[in-house]
């Protein structure tokens, strides 16, 4: 029987039994519904969540099964269970890293402010770090390729987008020379965030010895609908002594090349010291998930050798695949220990109540709350959603500014007058719960006061939002804002 009448032999079937057939997926769908709602009840993090999804899933199966699948879950149930399992390799390496991170002793594992975020971090601060602030593009670019082509033994990059333009050319440029000179390069890029990035730019790499591999969350087959995480770390670290963390990815706009979004303001840090490997872990289980291997990595501890001022230091990784739900206690310890000032910088404001709560009330305590916004957004339907949040909070004394001067792209927090932080979070929902995020947290004065100066100098371009001007919005922005919101989870 040729192709064509077997094709024609099973639409005649298909066309008798439509009914029986359409039947068959109703009832499979409704199951489903059922499924999925009872999976809802069990573990949504609030109750209202709950009982939406519970709805939905009921009353229309065939549509929100499988938004549900796809938008609905919390746990990023792979990786979870390949970090639990029995990997002893990168169990030892990590117990070992937190023994020896306490020879390097801080008075700051007994400040009352960051107990618990050593907890979450699951390794303590250390001293002899050593920290540089890197003020846009240029300066993070320039640092990146001078540091990697001084590696002498591995190179670890992690992205979450990799652009095919000039710096990611010179990039690549770069590690296939660093392969010639015997220097291993592993790096990871996310495949959502790097969806443009074209097979000849990677088959370059590969061909040239550089082993690149994406984080790939859809990897295994429970894992097949889990497209709504993503790893949105940018990593550099150069033989295990020497990191770059930061909110830049590989692409000329960081450069102010956008077309429309230029200049573009973004902030990284450069860091040497025993914290460096903490950052080296964070890569170290990312590699093992998209591998199942672990490179061959330099563990050995030593502080910054420099005349530099050292700071105390810990490396924060968070992540759908953490017991808690780590960055968002994150930001709440921070706020609520907050005594004189609290400053924000983030591209995103989509926070959810505990989060818009706490800096209520950090405000409402006296605390100098300011939270830094870009007046272009890349998004429109977060900036939607941000005006929502933005009415409750600042009618309690939360002071926000939009920065005018380009695209406001940086992740960092000053906290009183002595702790610092420069991440890849985002004060958002995306950044609390579906994202692999990083940050750099400093407990310095001194540094303290560099971020400080570069803050100040960010709020000049900026202007401030006074509540007069909220009440003056019409409804048909409170109406499209409050409609934004409720999509908030998902973006």
């Amino acid at each position: 029987m040729m192709p064509a009448d077997i094709l024609a032999t099973f639409w005649h079937w298909l066309s008798g039994n439509s009914t029986s057939i359409a039947a068959l997926f109703a009832a499979t769908f409704m199951v489903l519904g059922v499924l999925s709602a009872l999976e809802a009840i069990l573990k949504s993090r609030t109750a209202q969540g709950a009982v939406a999804w519970a709805i939905v899933l009921l009353g229309l199966p065939w549509v929100f099964v499988p938004l549900y699948w796809i938008f609905g879950r919390r746990k990023f149930r792979g990786y979870a269970l390949a970090k639990n399992s029995d990997h002893s390799e990168i169990d030892k390496i990590a117990a070992k890293l937190a023994a020896e991170l306490t020879h390097f002793p801080t008075n700051s594992s007994h400040d009352p402010r960051f107990i618990a975020l050593e907890k979450l971090a699951t390794l303590p601060f250390s001293c002899g770090n050593e920290a540089h602030l890197l003020i846009n593009g240029e300066q993070a670019f320039a640092e990146i390729l001078s540091r990697i082509a001084a590696a002498k033994h591995y190179v670890l990059l992690e992205f979450y987008t990799i652009r095919d333009d000039n710096i990611g050319g010179k990039l690549a440029d770069l590690l296939l020379a660093k392969v010639q000179e015997g220097v291993a390069v592993y790096c990871i890029y996310d495949e959502i965030g790097s969806l443009q990035l074209p097979g000849s730019y990677l088959r370059k790499l590969r061909n040239g010895g550089v082993d690149i591999r994406p984080f790939n969350t859809t990897k295994g087959l429970g894992n097949r609908l889990q497209l709504n995480f993503r790893n949105h770390r940018k990593i550099v670290v150069c033989d295990g002594n020497y990191c770059l963390i930061g909110g830049m990815n590989i692409g000329d706009e960081y450069q102010h090349m956008h077309p429309v979004l230029t200049p573009w303001r973004d902030t990284g840090l450069a860091l040497t010291g025993p914290a460096v490997q903490a950052v080296q872990l964070a890569f170290a289980e990312d590699w093992l998930w998209a591998t199942e291997s672990l490179p061959e990595l330099n563990w050995q501890l030593r502080a910054s050798t420099t005349t530099e001022p050292q700071i105390n230091t810990l490396i924060l990784s968070t992540g759908p695949a953490d017991n808690t739900e780590s960055c968002a206690l994150y930001f709440l310890n921070m706020i609520n220990h907050a005594t004189s000032r609290l400053w924000i910088v983030s591209p995103y404001f989509v926070p959810d109540a505990p989060v818009i709560q706490a800096l209520q009330l950090a405000a409402m305590r006296g605390v100098d709350v300011r939270i830094m916004l870009p007046a272009k957004p890349d998004k429109i339907m977060i900036q939607l959603s941000s005006y929502t949040a933005i009415k409750e909070t600042l009618a309690r004394g939360v002071q926000f500014y939009y920065y005018q001067d380009g695209f406001l792209h940086e992740k960092v927090m000053l906290v009183d007058d002595d702790i610092s932080v420069v991440g890849t979070a985002n004060l958002d929902n995306r950044s609390f719960r579906l994202n692999f995020e990083i940050g750099v947290i400093n407990h310095d004065r001194q540094f303290a006061k560099k971020m400080e100066a570069m803050l100040i100098t960010d709020l000049q371009h900026c202007v401030q939002l006074l509540p007069r001007e909220v009440a003056k919005w019409s409804l048909r922005r409170r109406l499209l804002s409050r409609c934004a919101y409720l999509f908030a989870p998902l973006q």
